[in-house]
């Protein structure tokens, strides 16, 4: 059931909401890494489990307020409109940053991962060999998705249907960035536009892919915490740390021709990282301040959830 909160908390919970859809716009950082630091990710994946079969019956036999109570309504509608607002907000401004100031912002992300490694990593309780070789998974892994490149792009309904339904599992995993995965799938140009041009038919299919997901999901995420949670969070922890690979800021193209051109015109290349000195104009004392302000943004956001937890 919904936790009793002030006006005030239900009012921080959707500028908690309003950074997990920040973080899910961008391809390398994760609304679930906002969520976990932020103290609510473990009442998000049960308010998730809550939406089942049990939730119908109590529909059923005590009607809409105790089945909204059920599956926490209340924090749902104040998250989601907290990650909605921030989605539809900053859809355009994210593409502009991404295609004018890359460095400064990936610099920017750079910091609040780094930040979220070290928070997520701290709550586990118990290093051991088991945990030690989970991070190292997790690390390996996310380098190797990180450093795929995206080779096909794809508008068909169904594959956008597909992509949310696959790119949801992501986003609600700490240090998994779910818009990566659809840069991956070659869908995230499309969707991004989908929701800066309102096309609301590709808007809800990406959103029923993006339930189907969720619902199914959940239940391995709760399972996994409730009787692996040390060696799930080393896994995670091992997630962000391989995902740095993907949003390191100083990056230039390879090869001869681009291996995405989009409708518009939109060119995707394959990049490689390279040190500061390798670009022309490597910005770095602005880049270094944008990583500095992401950790300390983090941090500070930290700050609030442990706040709310122990209040």
């Amino acid at each position: 059931m919904d936790k009793k909160r002030s006006p005030l908390d239900w009012g921080i919970l959707s500028l908690k909401g309003m950074a997990m859809g920040a973080a899910d716009v961008v391809p390398g950082v994760s609304g679930g890494t906002i969520a976990f630091i932020s103290g609510i990710y473990e009442e998000l994946i049960e308010g998730i489990n809550s939406i089942n079969s049990q939730a119908i019956t109590v529909l059923r036999k005590d009607g809409i307020k105790a089945a909204w109570k059920h599956v926490h309504g209340t924090f749902f509608f104040f998250l989601f409109l907290g990650i909605g607002t921030s989605i539809l907000a900053l859809s355009n401004v994210v593409q502009y940053l991404l295609a004018e100031h890359p460095v400064l912002i990936w610099s920017f992300f750079f910091g609040l991962v780094i930040a979220s490694m070290w928070l997520v990593g701290k709550t586990i309780t118990s290093w051991n060999i088991k945990t030690v070789l989970g991070f190292g998974a997790g690390a390996a892994i996310a380098a190797w998705i990180s450093l795929m490149q995206t080779v096909a792009h794809v508008d068909a309904n169904w594959y956008i249907f597909l992509s949310g339904a696959i790119a949801i599992c992501a986003m609600i995993l700490p240090g998994i960035s779910g818009s990566f995965i659809l840069v991956l799938l070659g869908s995230y140009h499309t969707v991004l536009s989908a929701i800066s041009e309102r096309n609301f038919l590709l808007i809800g299919l990406f959103m029923a892919g993006c339930l189907v997901g969720i619902l199914s999901f959940s239940r391995l995420l709760k399972f996994l915490f409730s009787r692996f949670k040390d060696l799930t969070v080393a896994i995670l922890t091992g997630f962000l740390l391989g995902s740095l690979f993907k949003i390191w800021p100083w990056k230039v193209n390879v090869g001869e021709k681009p291996i995405v051109i989009h409708s518009d015109g939109r060119e995707d290349w394959m990049q490689q990282n390279v040190l500061p000195s390798a670009l022309e104009n490597p910005q770095l004392v602005m880049a270094i301040a944008c990583m500095v302000f992401g950790l300390l943004l983090i941090i500070v956001l930290e700050r609030i959830g442990q706040k709310n937890k122990n209040a």
